[in-house]
């Protein structure tokens, strides 16, 4: 792979690890101005639906055939709809630093996944950057969170199951990604997730402005504008090494939570957090062959 090609598939997927890491706070405003978790997994979905599918049409890129979408709104269940909800409920239990953190046990199943469906090899520097990046996310977590008082187990536990749904993303999307646009095969996953959402919203909504300001921030930047970023991230470098790179969204993301709501962790959580960013080092330095 060409040395520009990867400098700026890094740079696309550090934007996308930024936007992603306002998850936290934006989530805990939506929560606070009496959004539940699930209607806010729907909005943030469904905002971003509308923007991808606008998107896909303005480019032309809307061409999908009925079986193809059918398939893309079925992995949404999973991969929107239960990665979604699992993710607002482990900030709402865990706090957003903490689940942010938590999602990013994502890179060793990207790893299980990539050497299985794409034959990509896993090198010592990258097997060293994902246990790395693992000791960190494993002190985050038994360091007793970024909320003060007792931990909760099913707040880890969501987090843990958003970090398998998120890693499941990388490969169906590099599958997938030569045939269609990453409007396209968003909106329809995103369309999925919509479906499996709804149920669980209260529909009207009743919210006040502030309110929709909060959900629509939420819909435009960790949803549309980070998957675009993340989309162009993963045509210019390896799955591995866009999972492990993107850990520098739970350091943003535990910062933005210390900042605006004063969630902080004990020594051994910021420790983790360091050992995560030493991972994007370790990795961004990997000078192997794709």
């Amino acid at each position: 792979m060409r040395t520009g090609g990867s400098a700026s598939g890094y740079a696309w997927i550090l934007s996308a690890a930024f936007l992603w890491s306002l998850l936290g706070p934006l989530s805990k405003f939506c929560l606070q101005a009496g959004a539940g978790p699930l209607e806010t997994a729907f909005w943030r979905a469904g905002l971003g639906c509308a923007l991808f599918f606008l998107h896909a049409w303005f480019t032309g890129a809307l061409r999908v055939r009925p079986r193809h979408a059918l398939i893309f709104m079925a992995f949404g269940v999973w991969g929107v709809g239960v990665f979604f909800g699992a993710m607002q409920y482990a900030i709402k239990l865990s706090g957003g630093a903490t689940a942010v953190v938590l999602l990013y046990t994502a890179p060793v199943w990207v790893a299980v996944f990539s050497r299985l469906l794409f034959r990509e090899r896993i090198t010592g520097r990258k097997a060293a950057a994902i246990l790395t990046a693992l000791a960190g996310t494993a002190l985050v977590c038994l360091s007793g969170g970024s909320l003060r008082g007792e931990p909760s187990a099913l707040g880890i536990a969501c987090g843990l199951l958003a970090g398998l749904c998120y890693a499941t993303h990388y490969p169906f999307y590099r599958w997938w990604q030569p045939r269609y646009s990453t409007a396209a095969i968003y909106a329809f996953m995103l369309l999925g997730g919509i479906l499996a959402l709804a149920p669980w919203t209260p529909l009207p909504p009743h919210h006040a402005p502030a309110t929709w300001g909060w959900l629509s921030a939420l819909g435009l930047l960790t949803c549309y504008l980070a998957y675009i970023c993340y989309g162009q991230g993963l045509q210019r470098i390896s799955l591995v090494r866009a999972a492990v790179t993107c850990h520098l969204e739970p350091v943003l993301g535990t910062l933005w939570c210390w900042l605006f709501w004063d969630e902080s962790f004990p020594p051994a959580g910021w420790l983790g957090g360091a050992l995560v960013l030493a991972a994007v080092i370790l990795l961004s330095t990997d000078g192997s062959r794709e």
